[in-house]
This record gives C-alpha cells, structure tokens and sequence, in this order.
C-alpha cells in the first residue's frame, strides 16, 4: 500500500490536516503525519467573524504525531501534503522540512498544498516557475520566490496541486487523487 507524508505541526489548520488525511486514507492509502516531534498536536480553526478585518483563530482538534521530521525517510513515501493554518509561517524555518519537501520535487511525486503551505514550498525553493494556489495573504511570498499566484480551488503543475484553503477541499483533493491515481495507484 502506497504511503502518504503529511507535514504539519501545533496550529495547522484542523481541516486542512483532517480533510486529506481521512480522504486518502479512504483511497486506501497509508498515512503518516509528521511534525517537528513525535508528540499531541495541537490544531486550530480559521473562520471569519463579523466585523474583523481578517481571520479568528479558536482551538481545534488534537492529534498525534506519527513521526519527527528528523526521522523521515521521504524515499519511503508516494506523495506529500502541506496543510496550512499558521504551522507552515515557522515550518519552514526547518531544515528537516526544506529536505523532506525538495525529496518529492527532485523526484515528481505528487505534492498537494493548501492555504499558507505555500510558505513551505518558497522556503525550500522549489516555486521558481511554478503556478500554484495558496491564501491570498500569501502572494507576495509566491511571487518572491518565483512562482506565479493563481487564484482558483485546484491548480495542478505537473507534480503540485494546489488551493487557497478548506472551501477548496472538494476541488483540490479530485485533483490530487487523481494525480495520487496515474503516479501511485492503490494495488486492490
């Protein structure tokens, strides 16, 4: 069974960690979610509120920690996904993270991002001539590093499926699972 590498940490965005995770798994693959240490994860919830310029944060969901980033293998992995929330603004900062994220760009294995996962792929340098989605609010950091912000639910360049955040899911996850399908099917 092909497995799956989330990368994700306290204050990711509960859906966008919740939502692939029990998709993929409903596709019959195997997933691991990976973390800066193998520990209970504290997600978050992203929503609007009346009368607030931008986003509220509330506590969401907890989850376990499957593996460090340290301890990642990514040869051992068919695919990458990058949730968003605000792990990805000091994920990135991870050397571990820029390893692991680079492994699946060298080698064209399908990677879904969402939201300011996006943060990720600038770090690692791996968005130079790339189209992807991602939270508007994450533009500038896409631009800087080289890649064109598309603003839609479900970009696909080549080996990236990309979307700007949880609304998306329906869209973004067809695509990926589609990509996951053609590169690394589930042997039934």
């Amino acid at each position: 069974m092909p497995k799956v590498l989330i990368v994700t940490g306290d204050a990711a965005e509960d859906l966008e960690v919740l939502y692939p995770y029990q998709r993929l798994l409903e596709e019959g693959y195997e997933v691991d979610v990976a973390a800066p240490s193998v520990k209970k994860l504290q997600f978050v919830v992203h929503d609007f509120a009346p009368g607030f310029d931008t986003y509220t944060e509330k506590p969401g969901h907890c989850w376990d920690a499957d593996v460090a980033f340290a301890d990642v293998a990514p040869e051992e992995y068919a695919a990458l996904v990058i949730p968003g929330g605000r792990a990805p603004e000091y994920l990135r900062l991870d050397d571990e993270v820029q390893r692991i994220v680079r492994h699946f760009f060298d080698t064209d294995k399908p990677v879904a991002q969402i939201c300011h996962g996006a943060l990720a792929l600038a770090a690692a340098g791996v968005l130079d001539g790339r189209r992807t989605a991602a939270y508007p609010a994450c533009a500038p950091e896409v631009r800087l590093a080289g890649g064109t912000f598309v603003d839609a639910e479900a970009v696909v360049d080549g080996n990236l499926v990309s979307a700007r955040a949880w609304p998306d899911h329906p869209a973004w996850m067809r695509a990926f699972v589609a990509l996951l399908r053609e590169k690394a099917p589930v042997k039934g």
